[in-house]
């Protein structure tokens, strides 16, 4: 069953939308790290296809993809301080892609790291609302920074 573009679209529109208003991001772990997958669409410079951390935006669509390969992992909530702050810089670092909101035959939203934690800052503004970072002096300071490495890119 192949999901259309849209859908997917729509799919990632929700995360964000969800995650701001909750402030929690939801992965899949089991002990020993998070689950995986690979993109269909990118390569790495090796040609292999580019590994993904998949995440949610509640533990319902979380709970839909333990099984198969991922039937011994757990919902795991991640602020989203820390999911900004921490996970997305350091997947972009480690060249690794966000999968949005996946669903139980593993299709969903590819998204760079940077794009969507841009994506997260423009929705926090959009509510009139900000994080108390670690990292950075605001949500203005980090999204400043964001756009300024994505043009050394």
């Amino acid at each position: 069953m192949i999901q259309d573009h849209i859908t997917i679209k729509n799919r990632y529109a929700y995360f964000v939308k969800k995650v701001c208003e909750t402030e929690t991001v939801y992965a899949l772990s089991d002990g020993k790290g998070y689950a995986t997958s690979h993109s269909n669409d990118l390569e790495d410079k090796d040609g292999a296809p580019v590994q993904i951390i998949c995440f949610w935006s509640d533990t319902a669509r979380a709970k839909s993809c333990i099984q198969q390969e991922w039937s011994h992992y757990e919902v795991s909530f991640i602020p989203l301080i820390e999911f900004v702050e921490n996970w997305c810089l350091g997947m972009n670092s480690d060249g690794l892609l966000v999968g949005i909101n996946f669903d139980s035959h593993l299709f969903g939203y590819e998204a760079e790291p940077l794009e969507l934690c841009l994506d997260i800052i423009r929705e926090l503004k959009n509510k009139g609302k900000s994080l108390v970072l670690k990292k950075f002096n605001d949500i203005n300071d980090m999204e400043t920074q964001i756009k300024n490495v994505l043009e050394d890119e």
